[in-house]
């Protein structure tokens, strides 16, 4: 292992939290490396956090062990996991959907159940709401440092079985294409698709078009307009709006300098669907 682990949370940093699940993590050994991936996901957004360690994850050393805790059902029967990645990266996580975009766009190779008997931090039997803490962090460090193989995590579950959330489908035509918008580039305001460039580019769009974008809400129409599509931002005004690749080689929609999600109230998730037509 190389000693490096990440945290993610929904803790936010305003209290210690964070700093109890670091300093867990130090007792186990000093020496690890400690980095945070975000502890700003929406409370008890599961998709998001799933979409946070894809959008992360590749781009970290192998062996790297994570931590992700958003952990709506701490104390429940959900099951303590840690996953293999088909790259060679660890998450230690609950077993609650957390798993589910790194299942289907990178590979998971094994999944470990925690055995909480033997990887629980000491004396924290009685406590039953901070799992982050005293198992996640706990056996997160002793798999980074190196203390414990993963195949001393606990018993071996089916890939197959682990709990996955419902993830958009992509439908095309021969002039158009559809799919969801699955998170935002927060702090911009810019629109995240899982339509891939590939997929987007199949139905002969080429950069300078303009490309219809129909924007629903379920059933409800919320935005319907024609967009430029542009290598980056500097190909439209500021104020103006553009289609573009996203650094996950996904298709984003954007306002240059502007908010597009707040500016049209534009949510994420299975039910927020958008649509690309070719245009004459």
């Amino acid at each position: 292992m190389n000693k490096v682990l990440v945290l993610q949370s929904d803790f936010g940093l305003v209290d210690g939290a964070v700093a109890a699940m670091i300093g867990v993590a130090h007792d186990v050994d000093m020496d690890l490396k400690i980095y945070s991936l975000t502890h700003d996901i929406t409370p008890y957004n599961i998709w998001e956090a799933s979409y946070r360690l894809f959008q992360s994850i590749k781009f970290w050393p192998k062996n790297t062990v994570f931590v992700s805790v958003i952990d709506p059902g701490v104390g429940s029967s959900r099951k303590s996991v840690v996953a293999k990645t088909k790259d060679g990266h660890f998450i230690v996580t609950p077993d609650n959907g957390t798993l589910t975009h790194l299942k289907k766009y990178i590979g998971i190779e094994a999944v470990r159940e925690i055995d909480e008997k033997n990887h629980r931090r000491k004396e924290s039997e009685l406590s039953h709401t901070f799992h982050g803490r005293d198992i996640f962090a706990y056996t997160g460090a002793k798999l980074a440092s190196g203390k414990i193989a993963f195949e001393e995590v606990g018993e071996e579950l089916s890939v197959d079985e682990i709990t996955e959330l419902e993830v958009g489908e992509i439908i095309k035509t021969e002039n158009s294409i559809k799919g969801n918008i699955d998170i935002l580039d927060v702090r911009f305001g810019s629109l995240w698709t899982n339509i891939t460039r590939e997929d987007f580019l199949s139905i002969g769009l080429e950069y300078g078009d303009r490309v219809e974008v129909v924007i629903k809400n379920g059933s409800t129409l919320v935005y319907n307009n024609r967009i430029t599509f542009g290598k980056s931002f500097a190909d439209v005004y500021v104020s103006e709006q553009i289609i573009y690749v996203n650094s996950l080689l996904r298709m984003a929609v954007a306002i240059n300098q502007g908010n597009f999600a707040k500016a049209y109230s534009i949510g994420t998730g299975i039910h927020w669907t958008i649509e690309f037509k070719k245009t004459s």
